[in-house]
């Protein structure tokens, strides 16, 4: 069996799988970005016996089976992650965000927290772990870790917290790795107590989001440039609307310019903006 590569494909099948993504998702996969598909859906194609992207666009036409549209989408998702990603923004959790929400929250000793585009759990595990040992005051808290992604497979990894050796040299500590991780074979996998702290849900940004509690801290951090500015904003107001006043976004470095949605108060903590929700 022969497949279509993208240089073989038409113009018009391109089009077709660039539309469903983005009809989909909202993911936009300009033309320039057309070379992504060949590596990302050989999977997807050998999965379900499809020879081509022709044959995928055709199918795609016809209206595929959910478990195809959910692959294409899945597949054409970036999972790029890493423990503690890009340092500054954790630092501002660290010494600025954490100490003001929780003695703000003195009274109701709860903290919730957003990861809102989890990928396999490294951001919202660095939390917990940063939340566990250095803040020992919240220890008797209800705390509330959630994370949301689309994409089911690196949802399933997350909720297992289990890690290759690979995954956890990115950016995590050696006294993290030795505290809270235990080696089972070829992995490593969280420990309990702080893996039971979590929870997964898939959320499609631009579907229908589920009712969600009110968090005192969201992170949605480098996802929001692979949509167009229109349907950034919407989800930034919806992100608004789950967050408690006084609660804060924490975007990805390159998407600032989102933070200029109403309701909103830009904070900078060393070199990381971030948003405040304003109280009303």
């Amino acid at each position: 069996m022969t497949s279509t590569t993208v240089t073989e494909a038409s113009a018009a099948d391109l089009k077709v799988v660039a539309q469903f993504v983005e009809s989909r998702s909202a993911i936009l996969c300009p033309e320039d970005k057309y070379y992504l598909f060949e590596a990302r859906l050989r999977p997807v194609l050998r999965k379900h016996d499809l020879p081509g992207l022709t044959e995928l666009a055709a199918a795609l036409r016809k209206g595929p089976p959910p478990a195809l549209a959910e692959a294409v989408i899945e597949a054409m998702t970036t999972n790029e992650t890493s423990w503690f990603r890009d340092v500054h923004p954790f630092d501002a959790i660290r010494t600025g965000i954490l100490p003001e929400l929780i003695a703000a929250r003195q009274s109701t000793r709860r903290l919730a927290v957003w990861s809102a585009a989890c990928s396999t759990g490294q951001e919202l595990y660095s939390l917990a772990m940063m939340l566990d040992l250095q803040f020992p005051e919240v220890a008797g808290w209800d705390v509330a870790l959630h994370g949301t992604d689309i994409n089911l497979e690196v949802l399933a990894q997350a909720k297992a917290a289990r890690y290759s050796a690979l995954e956890v040299n990115r950016g995590l500590p050696a006294q993290y790795l030795a505290r809270y991780f235990e080696r089972e074979g070829a992995s490593y996998v969280l420990a309990e107590r702080v893996r039971s702290r979590a929870t997964f849900t898939q959320l499609n940004f631009v579907g229908p989001w589920p009712v969600l509690p009110r968090f005192d801290l969201v992170l949605c951090r480098n996802v929001l440039i692979y949509f167009d500015i229109e349907v950034r904003a919407r989800i930034v107001r919806k992100i608004r609307d789950t967050l408690a006043p006084g609660g804060y976004l924490v975007l990805g470095s390159s998407e600032t310019s989102v933070g200029d949605v109403d309701g909103f108060t830009r904070v900078v903590f060393g070199r990381t903006t971030v948003y405040r929700k304003e109280a009303r």
